[in-house]
């Protein structure tokens, strides 16, 4: 069985009471979405409404006619469950190669619990050991934002498509920044990308997974945050 399928079966056991789910983005995500729309054919989960993370995934979940909301109708999710691109030790993620970083994080900062759905191959020693850290940014000046990224020692590339750059649900640019062995401490990082004018969001995810489901060939586990 596919191992993204297997993450997306055992994520399923946090559905139990849940009312108000948010609902990730991505490949992974996306087997989420169907094991919901599975157990709702089987007459479960009758009451569950989603808060979709992207225009993506809203589509795919009117594909598979799961019941959908918004933020300004429930501003408190009981549970979201995404995916990540990058998991280290302390399950602090790098996420945003989908392009939905932004409603990503917005989404789970108004959830009660989120869990994050990955293959074993996304488990890292450290941050940014096989990715770069997706950067939002407004096209206008997106330049001068990059330059400013690059002060902050990231190698940068904007992100395109065949066509031209890649533009995000809201309409902005990325720019994937790679911050080499600076990422063993990604909190300084964060916070002075935050600073910077003309960004809108990164993909750092710093103490935001409360549970990683985490599938391999023999099965999968799960990793729990201790919080203070």
């Amino acid at each position: 069985m596919d191992l993204k399928r297997i993450a997306a079966e055992r994520a399923a056991d946090f559905l139990a009471d849940v009312k108000v789910l948010g609902l990730g983005t991505g490949s992974t995500a996306a087997h989420f979405a169907e094991v919901v729309a599975e157990r709702r054919l089987a007459g479960e989960l009758a009451d569950l409404i989603a808060v979709p993370t992207s225009i993506q995934t809203q589509r795919l979940a009117e594909r598979l006619e799961i019941p959908l909301s918004t933020l300004d109708q429930h501003s408190r999710m009981d549970l979201t469950v995404d995916g990540a691109d990058e998991v280290d030790p302390q399950l602090d993620l790098i996420k945003g190669h989908g392009g939905a970083l932004t409603r990503e994080k917005i989404v789970a900062f108004a959830s009660t619990c989120v869990v994050i759905i990955v293959d074993e191959s996304k488990i890292v020693g450290r941050l940014g050991e096989r990715v770069t850290v997706p950067v939002e940014v407004v096209q206008f000046g997106w330049k001068v934002t990059r330059e400013r990224l690059i002060e902050l020692g990231a190698s940068t590339t904007l992100r395109e498509t065949g066509e031209g750059p890649y533009v995000t649900d809201q309409g902005n640019y990325i720019i994937d920044c790679g911050f080499g062995e600076a990422l063993s401490a990604p909190d300084p990082i964060a916070s002075a990308i935050n600073n910077l004018p003309g960004v809108v969001e990164h993909g750092l995810f710093l103490g935001v997974a409360d549970h990683v489901v985490v599938a391999a060939e023999s099965g999968a586990r799960v990793l729990n945050r201790v919080r203070p």
